[in-house]
């Protein structure tokens, strides 16, 4: 995926940041933090169903982390308002007593709202090895 210029590089800086920042505050169950994180409409897409924000929140503590690690960013600035990130993520983490899938390729849509960059869209997928 290209990058058109400087200021795009700053903003997808920004956002792998707060991606990885997401997923250490997940570990650490911070729900402040994940509550002002997503967008008000925000919503994951799982295998086993869709969640909204509520939902999203109320989850957080269900998961525990052996550890995880992220790779292989791939960044899109769909608009000025509106960015894309793909990456990949191996992990050894349990939620709700299932252990997850040790790697996946994972997608992300933030949207800046209010000159703050919110997650709006998370989708994960497992991935071939």
């Amino acid at each position: 995926m290209k990058k058109v210029n400087d200021t795009n590089n700053s903003v997808e800086t920004r956002i792998i940041a707060l991606e990885k920042q997401a997923w250490e505050e997940w570990r650490n169950k911070n729900r402040a933090f994940v509550q002002n994180y997503l967008s008000d409409d925000a919503f994951f897409v799982y295998g086993d169903g869709v969640v909204d924000k509520p939902q999203i929140v109320k989850a957080i503590g269900s998961c525990e982390f052996n550890s995880y690690s992220l790779d292989n960013f791939k960044f899109l600035n769909l608009d000025k308002n509106t960015a894309l990130l793909t990456y990949t993520a191996k992990q050894d983490i349990v939620c709700d007593g299932k252990t997850q899938p040790a790697m996946i390729r994972s997608t992300s849509v933030y949207v800046k709202r209010g000159g703050k960059w919110l997650a709006a869209f998370y989708t994960e997928t497992p991935a071939v090895q």
